[in-house]
């Protein structure tokens, strides 16, 4: 009985030391979690955006057969989400008209200080890469369809689909990177801020910018550059 009594004790004893250097839950290690999907346009309104340093949404931004249109021409403004967004995925498919130039810009600050949405958000540039003079603009392609504008062309210029056609990206923004995923092929990579991402603004028309890609958290927009655009699909989840 007393070899009992003190083999049990000796069990509680390994037990207590075991407890002691085991992490508290509060100390383990953390992993980000993913929210889930929500969508941005429900496919029948504009609810949930408004135009940039603006109420409501101009008549310009249509809905037109189940996908959020520009229908051209100019005085349409960008148009960004009600709600901010700072490390996130977000996928959706747009379409571009013929010549046709957008963009989808994130982690915009709306304030009045800043003029427009690219002041300081970084754009994933949305192009008729055949017909449209950005094309061949910027250097080594990187004002081209899913490029980081002016900043990072695309690995993969072939990725992009014609003219008239659904092309399927995501943009993932995390831990201080960024992707852009284009037709199911990552074609940008980069740092969203530190010595690499000051190196490539330095470089760039945004040099000496006062907030672009300085913010944390943003809007996220869909550009009026005058050009008619077709988005659908729209959904982004927080990680």
């Amino acid at each position: 009985m007393k070899r009992f009594v003190k083999f049990a004790g000796s069990l509680a004893l390994v037990a207590l030391a075991l407890t002691a250097f085991s992490p508290l839950p509060s100390e383990a290690p953390l992993k980000p979690k993913k929210s889930k999907w929500v969508s941005l346009f429900d496919g029948k309104s504009l609810a949930g955006w408004h135009n940039y340093l603006g109420k409501g949404v101009s008549d310009k931004w249509v809905v037109e057969d189940g996908a959020l249109a520009y229908s051209g021409g100019n005085g349409g403004g960008d148009i960004v989400t009600d709600k901010e967004y700072g490390d996130f995925e977000l996928e959706l498919e747009w379409k571009i008209s013929e010549g046709g130039n957008s963009g989808i810009i994130y982690r915009v600050h709306e304030d009045p200080k800043f003029r427009s949405t690219y002041n300081t958000g970084p754009e994933m540039q949305v192009l008729d890469n055949e017909r449209h003079p950005d094309a061949k603009m910027g250097r080594n392609g990187n004002r081209t369809a899913g490029s980081l504008y002016d900043l990072i062309p695309t690995s993969d210029p072939t990725a992009v689909k014609p003219v008239g056609q659904w092309n399927k990206v995501k943009l993932v923004v995390h831990n201080g990177r960024a992707e852009h995923w284009m037709n199911g092929k990552k074609v940008v990579d980069y740092a969203t801020s530190g010595p690499e991402w000051d190196k490539m603004v330095s470089e760039s028309k945004f040099k000496g910018w006062e907030g672009f890609g300085k913010f944390s958290k943003g809007r996220i927009a869909l550009q009026d550059h005058g050009d008619k655009v077709w988005y659908r699909n729209i959904r982004i989840r927080e990680l």
